[in-house]
């Protein structure tokens, strides 16, 4: 997964009625022990992760003879429009996984079942609790956490070592310091930065203390001193010694990930989902070369990265049935065995604490991560919080390119404005 795609806006599916919900092709009212077939779509990889997800369907297909899964797997950069047009007509799948940052303007927009008191939230207690706060809107549970991740700093420990390096950097300005010594000593790049990507830009603004907006106190912070000196942080990523230029093509998020799984660029930040691709890079044979830290801190002497991750949720159009039937689905494929079952195929990070087994945490990549979660920053229950990414991706891509700091995060606040009608700036 790509996790900056997930940007794009979720206004339509704000202001569709529920009264389009109704047709589902699933509107009759059925036997809840009835035979049902049940529609899932999957955002998984479709190469190194739907399959797992294919073969643990098959081990609740075995368990629940009644109920039979479609499995449908979507490209997840084309899930997000795919599912607020589905639900918003006819087509909708009775059950889905829905990015984290979704599931709030799902809900906010009635697309999406309640699931308190539910065979789905039967287990509530065993899963990280920002995780579930996560998964609610206006006081009621949306979605059940399937897979949790955040942003780390990934390097290689052999290229660190080459150049006399032995902890990882704990700010920015350490890893500056950091990437020039690779550069002279190994050869290669110290650092690449992901360009113009706004959920990558992140860990800058949490490192000065701020946020794109304030949503408790509905104000657009995008602007604000702290803001504009994380810019020019980030900004500096891209033209220090031994840091990569700015990539801002259409295929620089692979232009990336090929660097560094070869070994040609020595620490990257990225997220768990990229693992099990790591681990076939040349540079990563040995799996315990990969190092995983947090993201450095900025001046503010704060670390922090967005909490991602998706959540199963049920469509609200399904008929009685299918909602049964999906909501026993959402227990299955988040219980403590499904989710060790998949954290050991996947390299991706279990929600409930006790899913982390200890041949789960024999992978150094979710070991690693696991470490880190603690400084993850959970999303402000903000349904229209996954769209501000797109607005600051692209204004970052200008400013990377001659436009000024501060104009290019006036556009920003401009388009936060727009979006978000009810925020003072």
């Amino acid at each position: 997964m790509r996790r900056g795609i997930a940007a794009s806006a979720l206004v339509v599916a704000l202001a569709v009625s529920m009264a389009a919900c109704g047709s589902s092709g699933s509107s009759s009212d059925g036997k809840a022990d009835g035979p049902v077939t049940l529609t899932y779509w999957d955002t998984s990889n479709a190469t190194n992760e739907a399959p797992n997800y294919q073969e643990l369907v098959k081990k609740f297909e075995a368990a629940n003879p009644n109920i039979k899964v479609d499995f449908v797997n979507v490209p997840f950069d084309q899930a997000q429009n795919k599912l607020q047009t589905a639900m918003g007509a006819k087509g909708a799948p009775d059950v889905f996984r829905s990015e984290v940052g979704w599931t709030a303007a799902f809900a906010k927009a009635g697309f999406l079942e309640p699931l308190d008191g539910t065979p789905a939230a039967a287990d509530t207690s065993a899963f990280q609790p920002s995780l579930i706060q996560q998964a609610q809107y206006a006081g009621k549970l949306y979605g059940v956490p399937l897979v949790t991740d955040t942003l780390g700093l990934m390097y290689n420990k052999e290229l660190f070592a080459k150049a006399g390096i032995t902890a990882a950097p704990k700010t920015w300005d350490e890893l500056k310091t950091d990437a020039a010594a690779i550069k002279d000593k190994a050869g290669v790049d110290g650092f690449w930065l992901k360009a113009a990507d706004g959920y990558y830009a992140m860990p800058f603004l949490f490192g000065e203390g701020t946020d794109t907006v304030d949503a408790a106190n509905k104000k657009i912070t995008v602007t604000s001193p702290e803001a504009v000196k994380a810019v020019e942080t980030y900004k500096s990523m891209f033209t220090s010694p031994g840091t990569a230029k700015a990539d801002v093509t259409t295929d620089a998020y692979a232009h990336m990930m090929d660097a560094f799984n070869s070994g040609k660029v020595a620490a990257i930040i990225q997220g768990p989902w990229e693992i099990t691709n790591v681990y076939k890079g040349s540079a990563f044979a040995d799996k315990k070369n990969l190092g995983i830290a947090a993201v450095p801190g900025g001046s503010a002497g704060k670390s922090g990265a967005p909490t991602g991750g998706h959540n199963i949720s049920v469509y609200a159009g399904s008929d009685k049935a299918h909602k049964a039937a999906a909501e026993k689905f959402a227990a299955f494929m988040t219980s403590a065995e499904s989710q060790a079952f998949i954290a050991q195929k996947n390299s991706t990070l279990p929600t409930r604490s006790d899913a982390y087994t200890a041949d789960v945490k024999a992978d150094p990549g979710i070991a690693g991560f696991q470490a880190i979660l603690p400084s993850a920053k959970p999303r402000p229950e903000l349904p229209e919080y996954s769209s501000l990414f797109a607005s600051l991706g692209e204004n970052l891509g200008k400013s990377l390119q001659g436009t000024s700091t501060q104009d290019a995060l006036n556009t920003v606040s401009t388009d936060y404005a727009k979006l978000l009608p009810g925020f003072a700036k």
